[in-house]
């Protein structure tokens, strides 16, 4: 029973290790453009992670320079977002992913718009 206990206990610590280094692998720049109404959008992020906490920031071609917020990792799943200023009014941006491999694919709502977009990123190279 106590090799059991210690065997499960290792295959807990394990995941939990797995899960962790998998979460550090959103961390880093990631690059993507869009196509929109008003042309092409040219997207860097740069993720933060710690612990299910995601954080950065967004450099867009329409509105410049933003932080990340409510940013949370969840397995392969992210989601977090962007109050961005459009023509000197805040915008909330939401996006909601899925990280797998080199690729992430994203939703992102406007919900000032009534409008959704999706983008595709790639980890960016050195």
């Amino acid at each position: 029973m106590r090799k059991a206990c210690f065997a499960l206990a290792g295959i807990f610590a394990l995941c939990v290790f797995t899960l962790c280094a998998w979460a550090g692998d959103v961390a880093g720049t990631w690059k993507g453009s869009l196509e929109t109404p008003n042309g092409t959008v040219d997207n860097t992020f740069v993720f933060k992670v710690d612990g299910s906490k995601l954080t950065g920031t967004m450099d867009n071609t329409h509105v410049g320079h933003s932080d990340i917020s409510e940013g949370k990792v969840d397995g392969e799943n992210l989601s977090f977002v962007v109050v961005a200023s459009i023509n000197g009014n805040e915008m909330r941006i939401n996006f909601k992913g899925k990280m797998s491999g080199e690729e992430i694919k994203l939703t992102i709502e406007l919900p000032a718009m009534d409008q959704t977009f999706d983008l595709t990123l790639k980890k960016a190279t050195s």
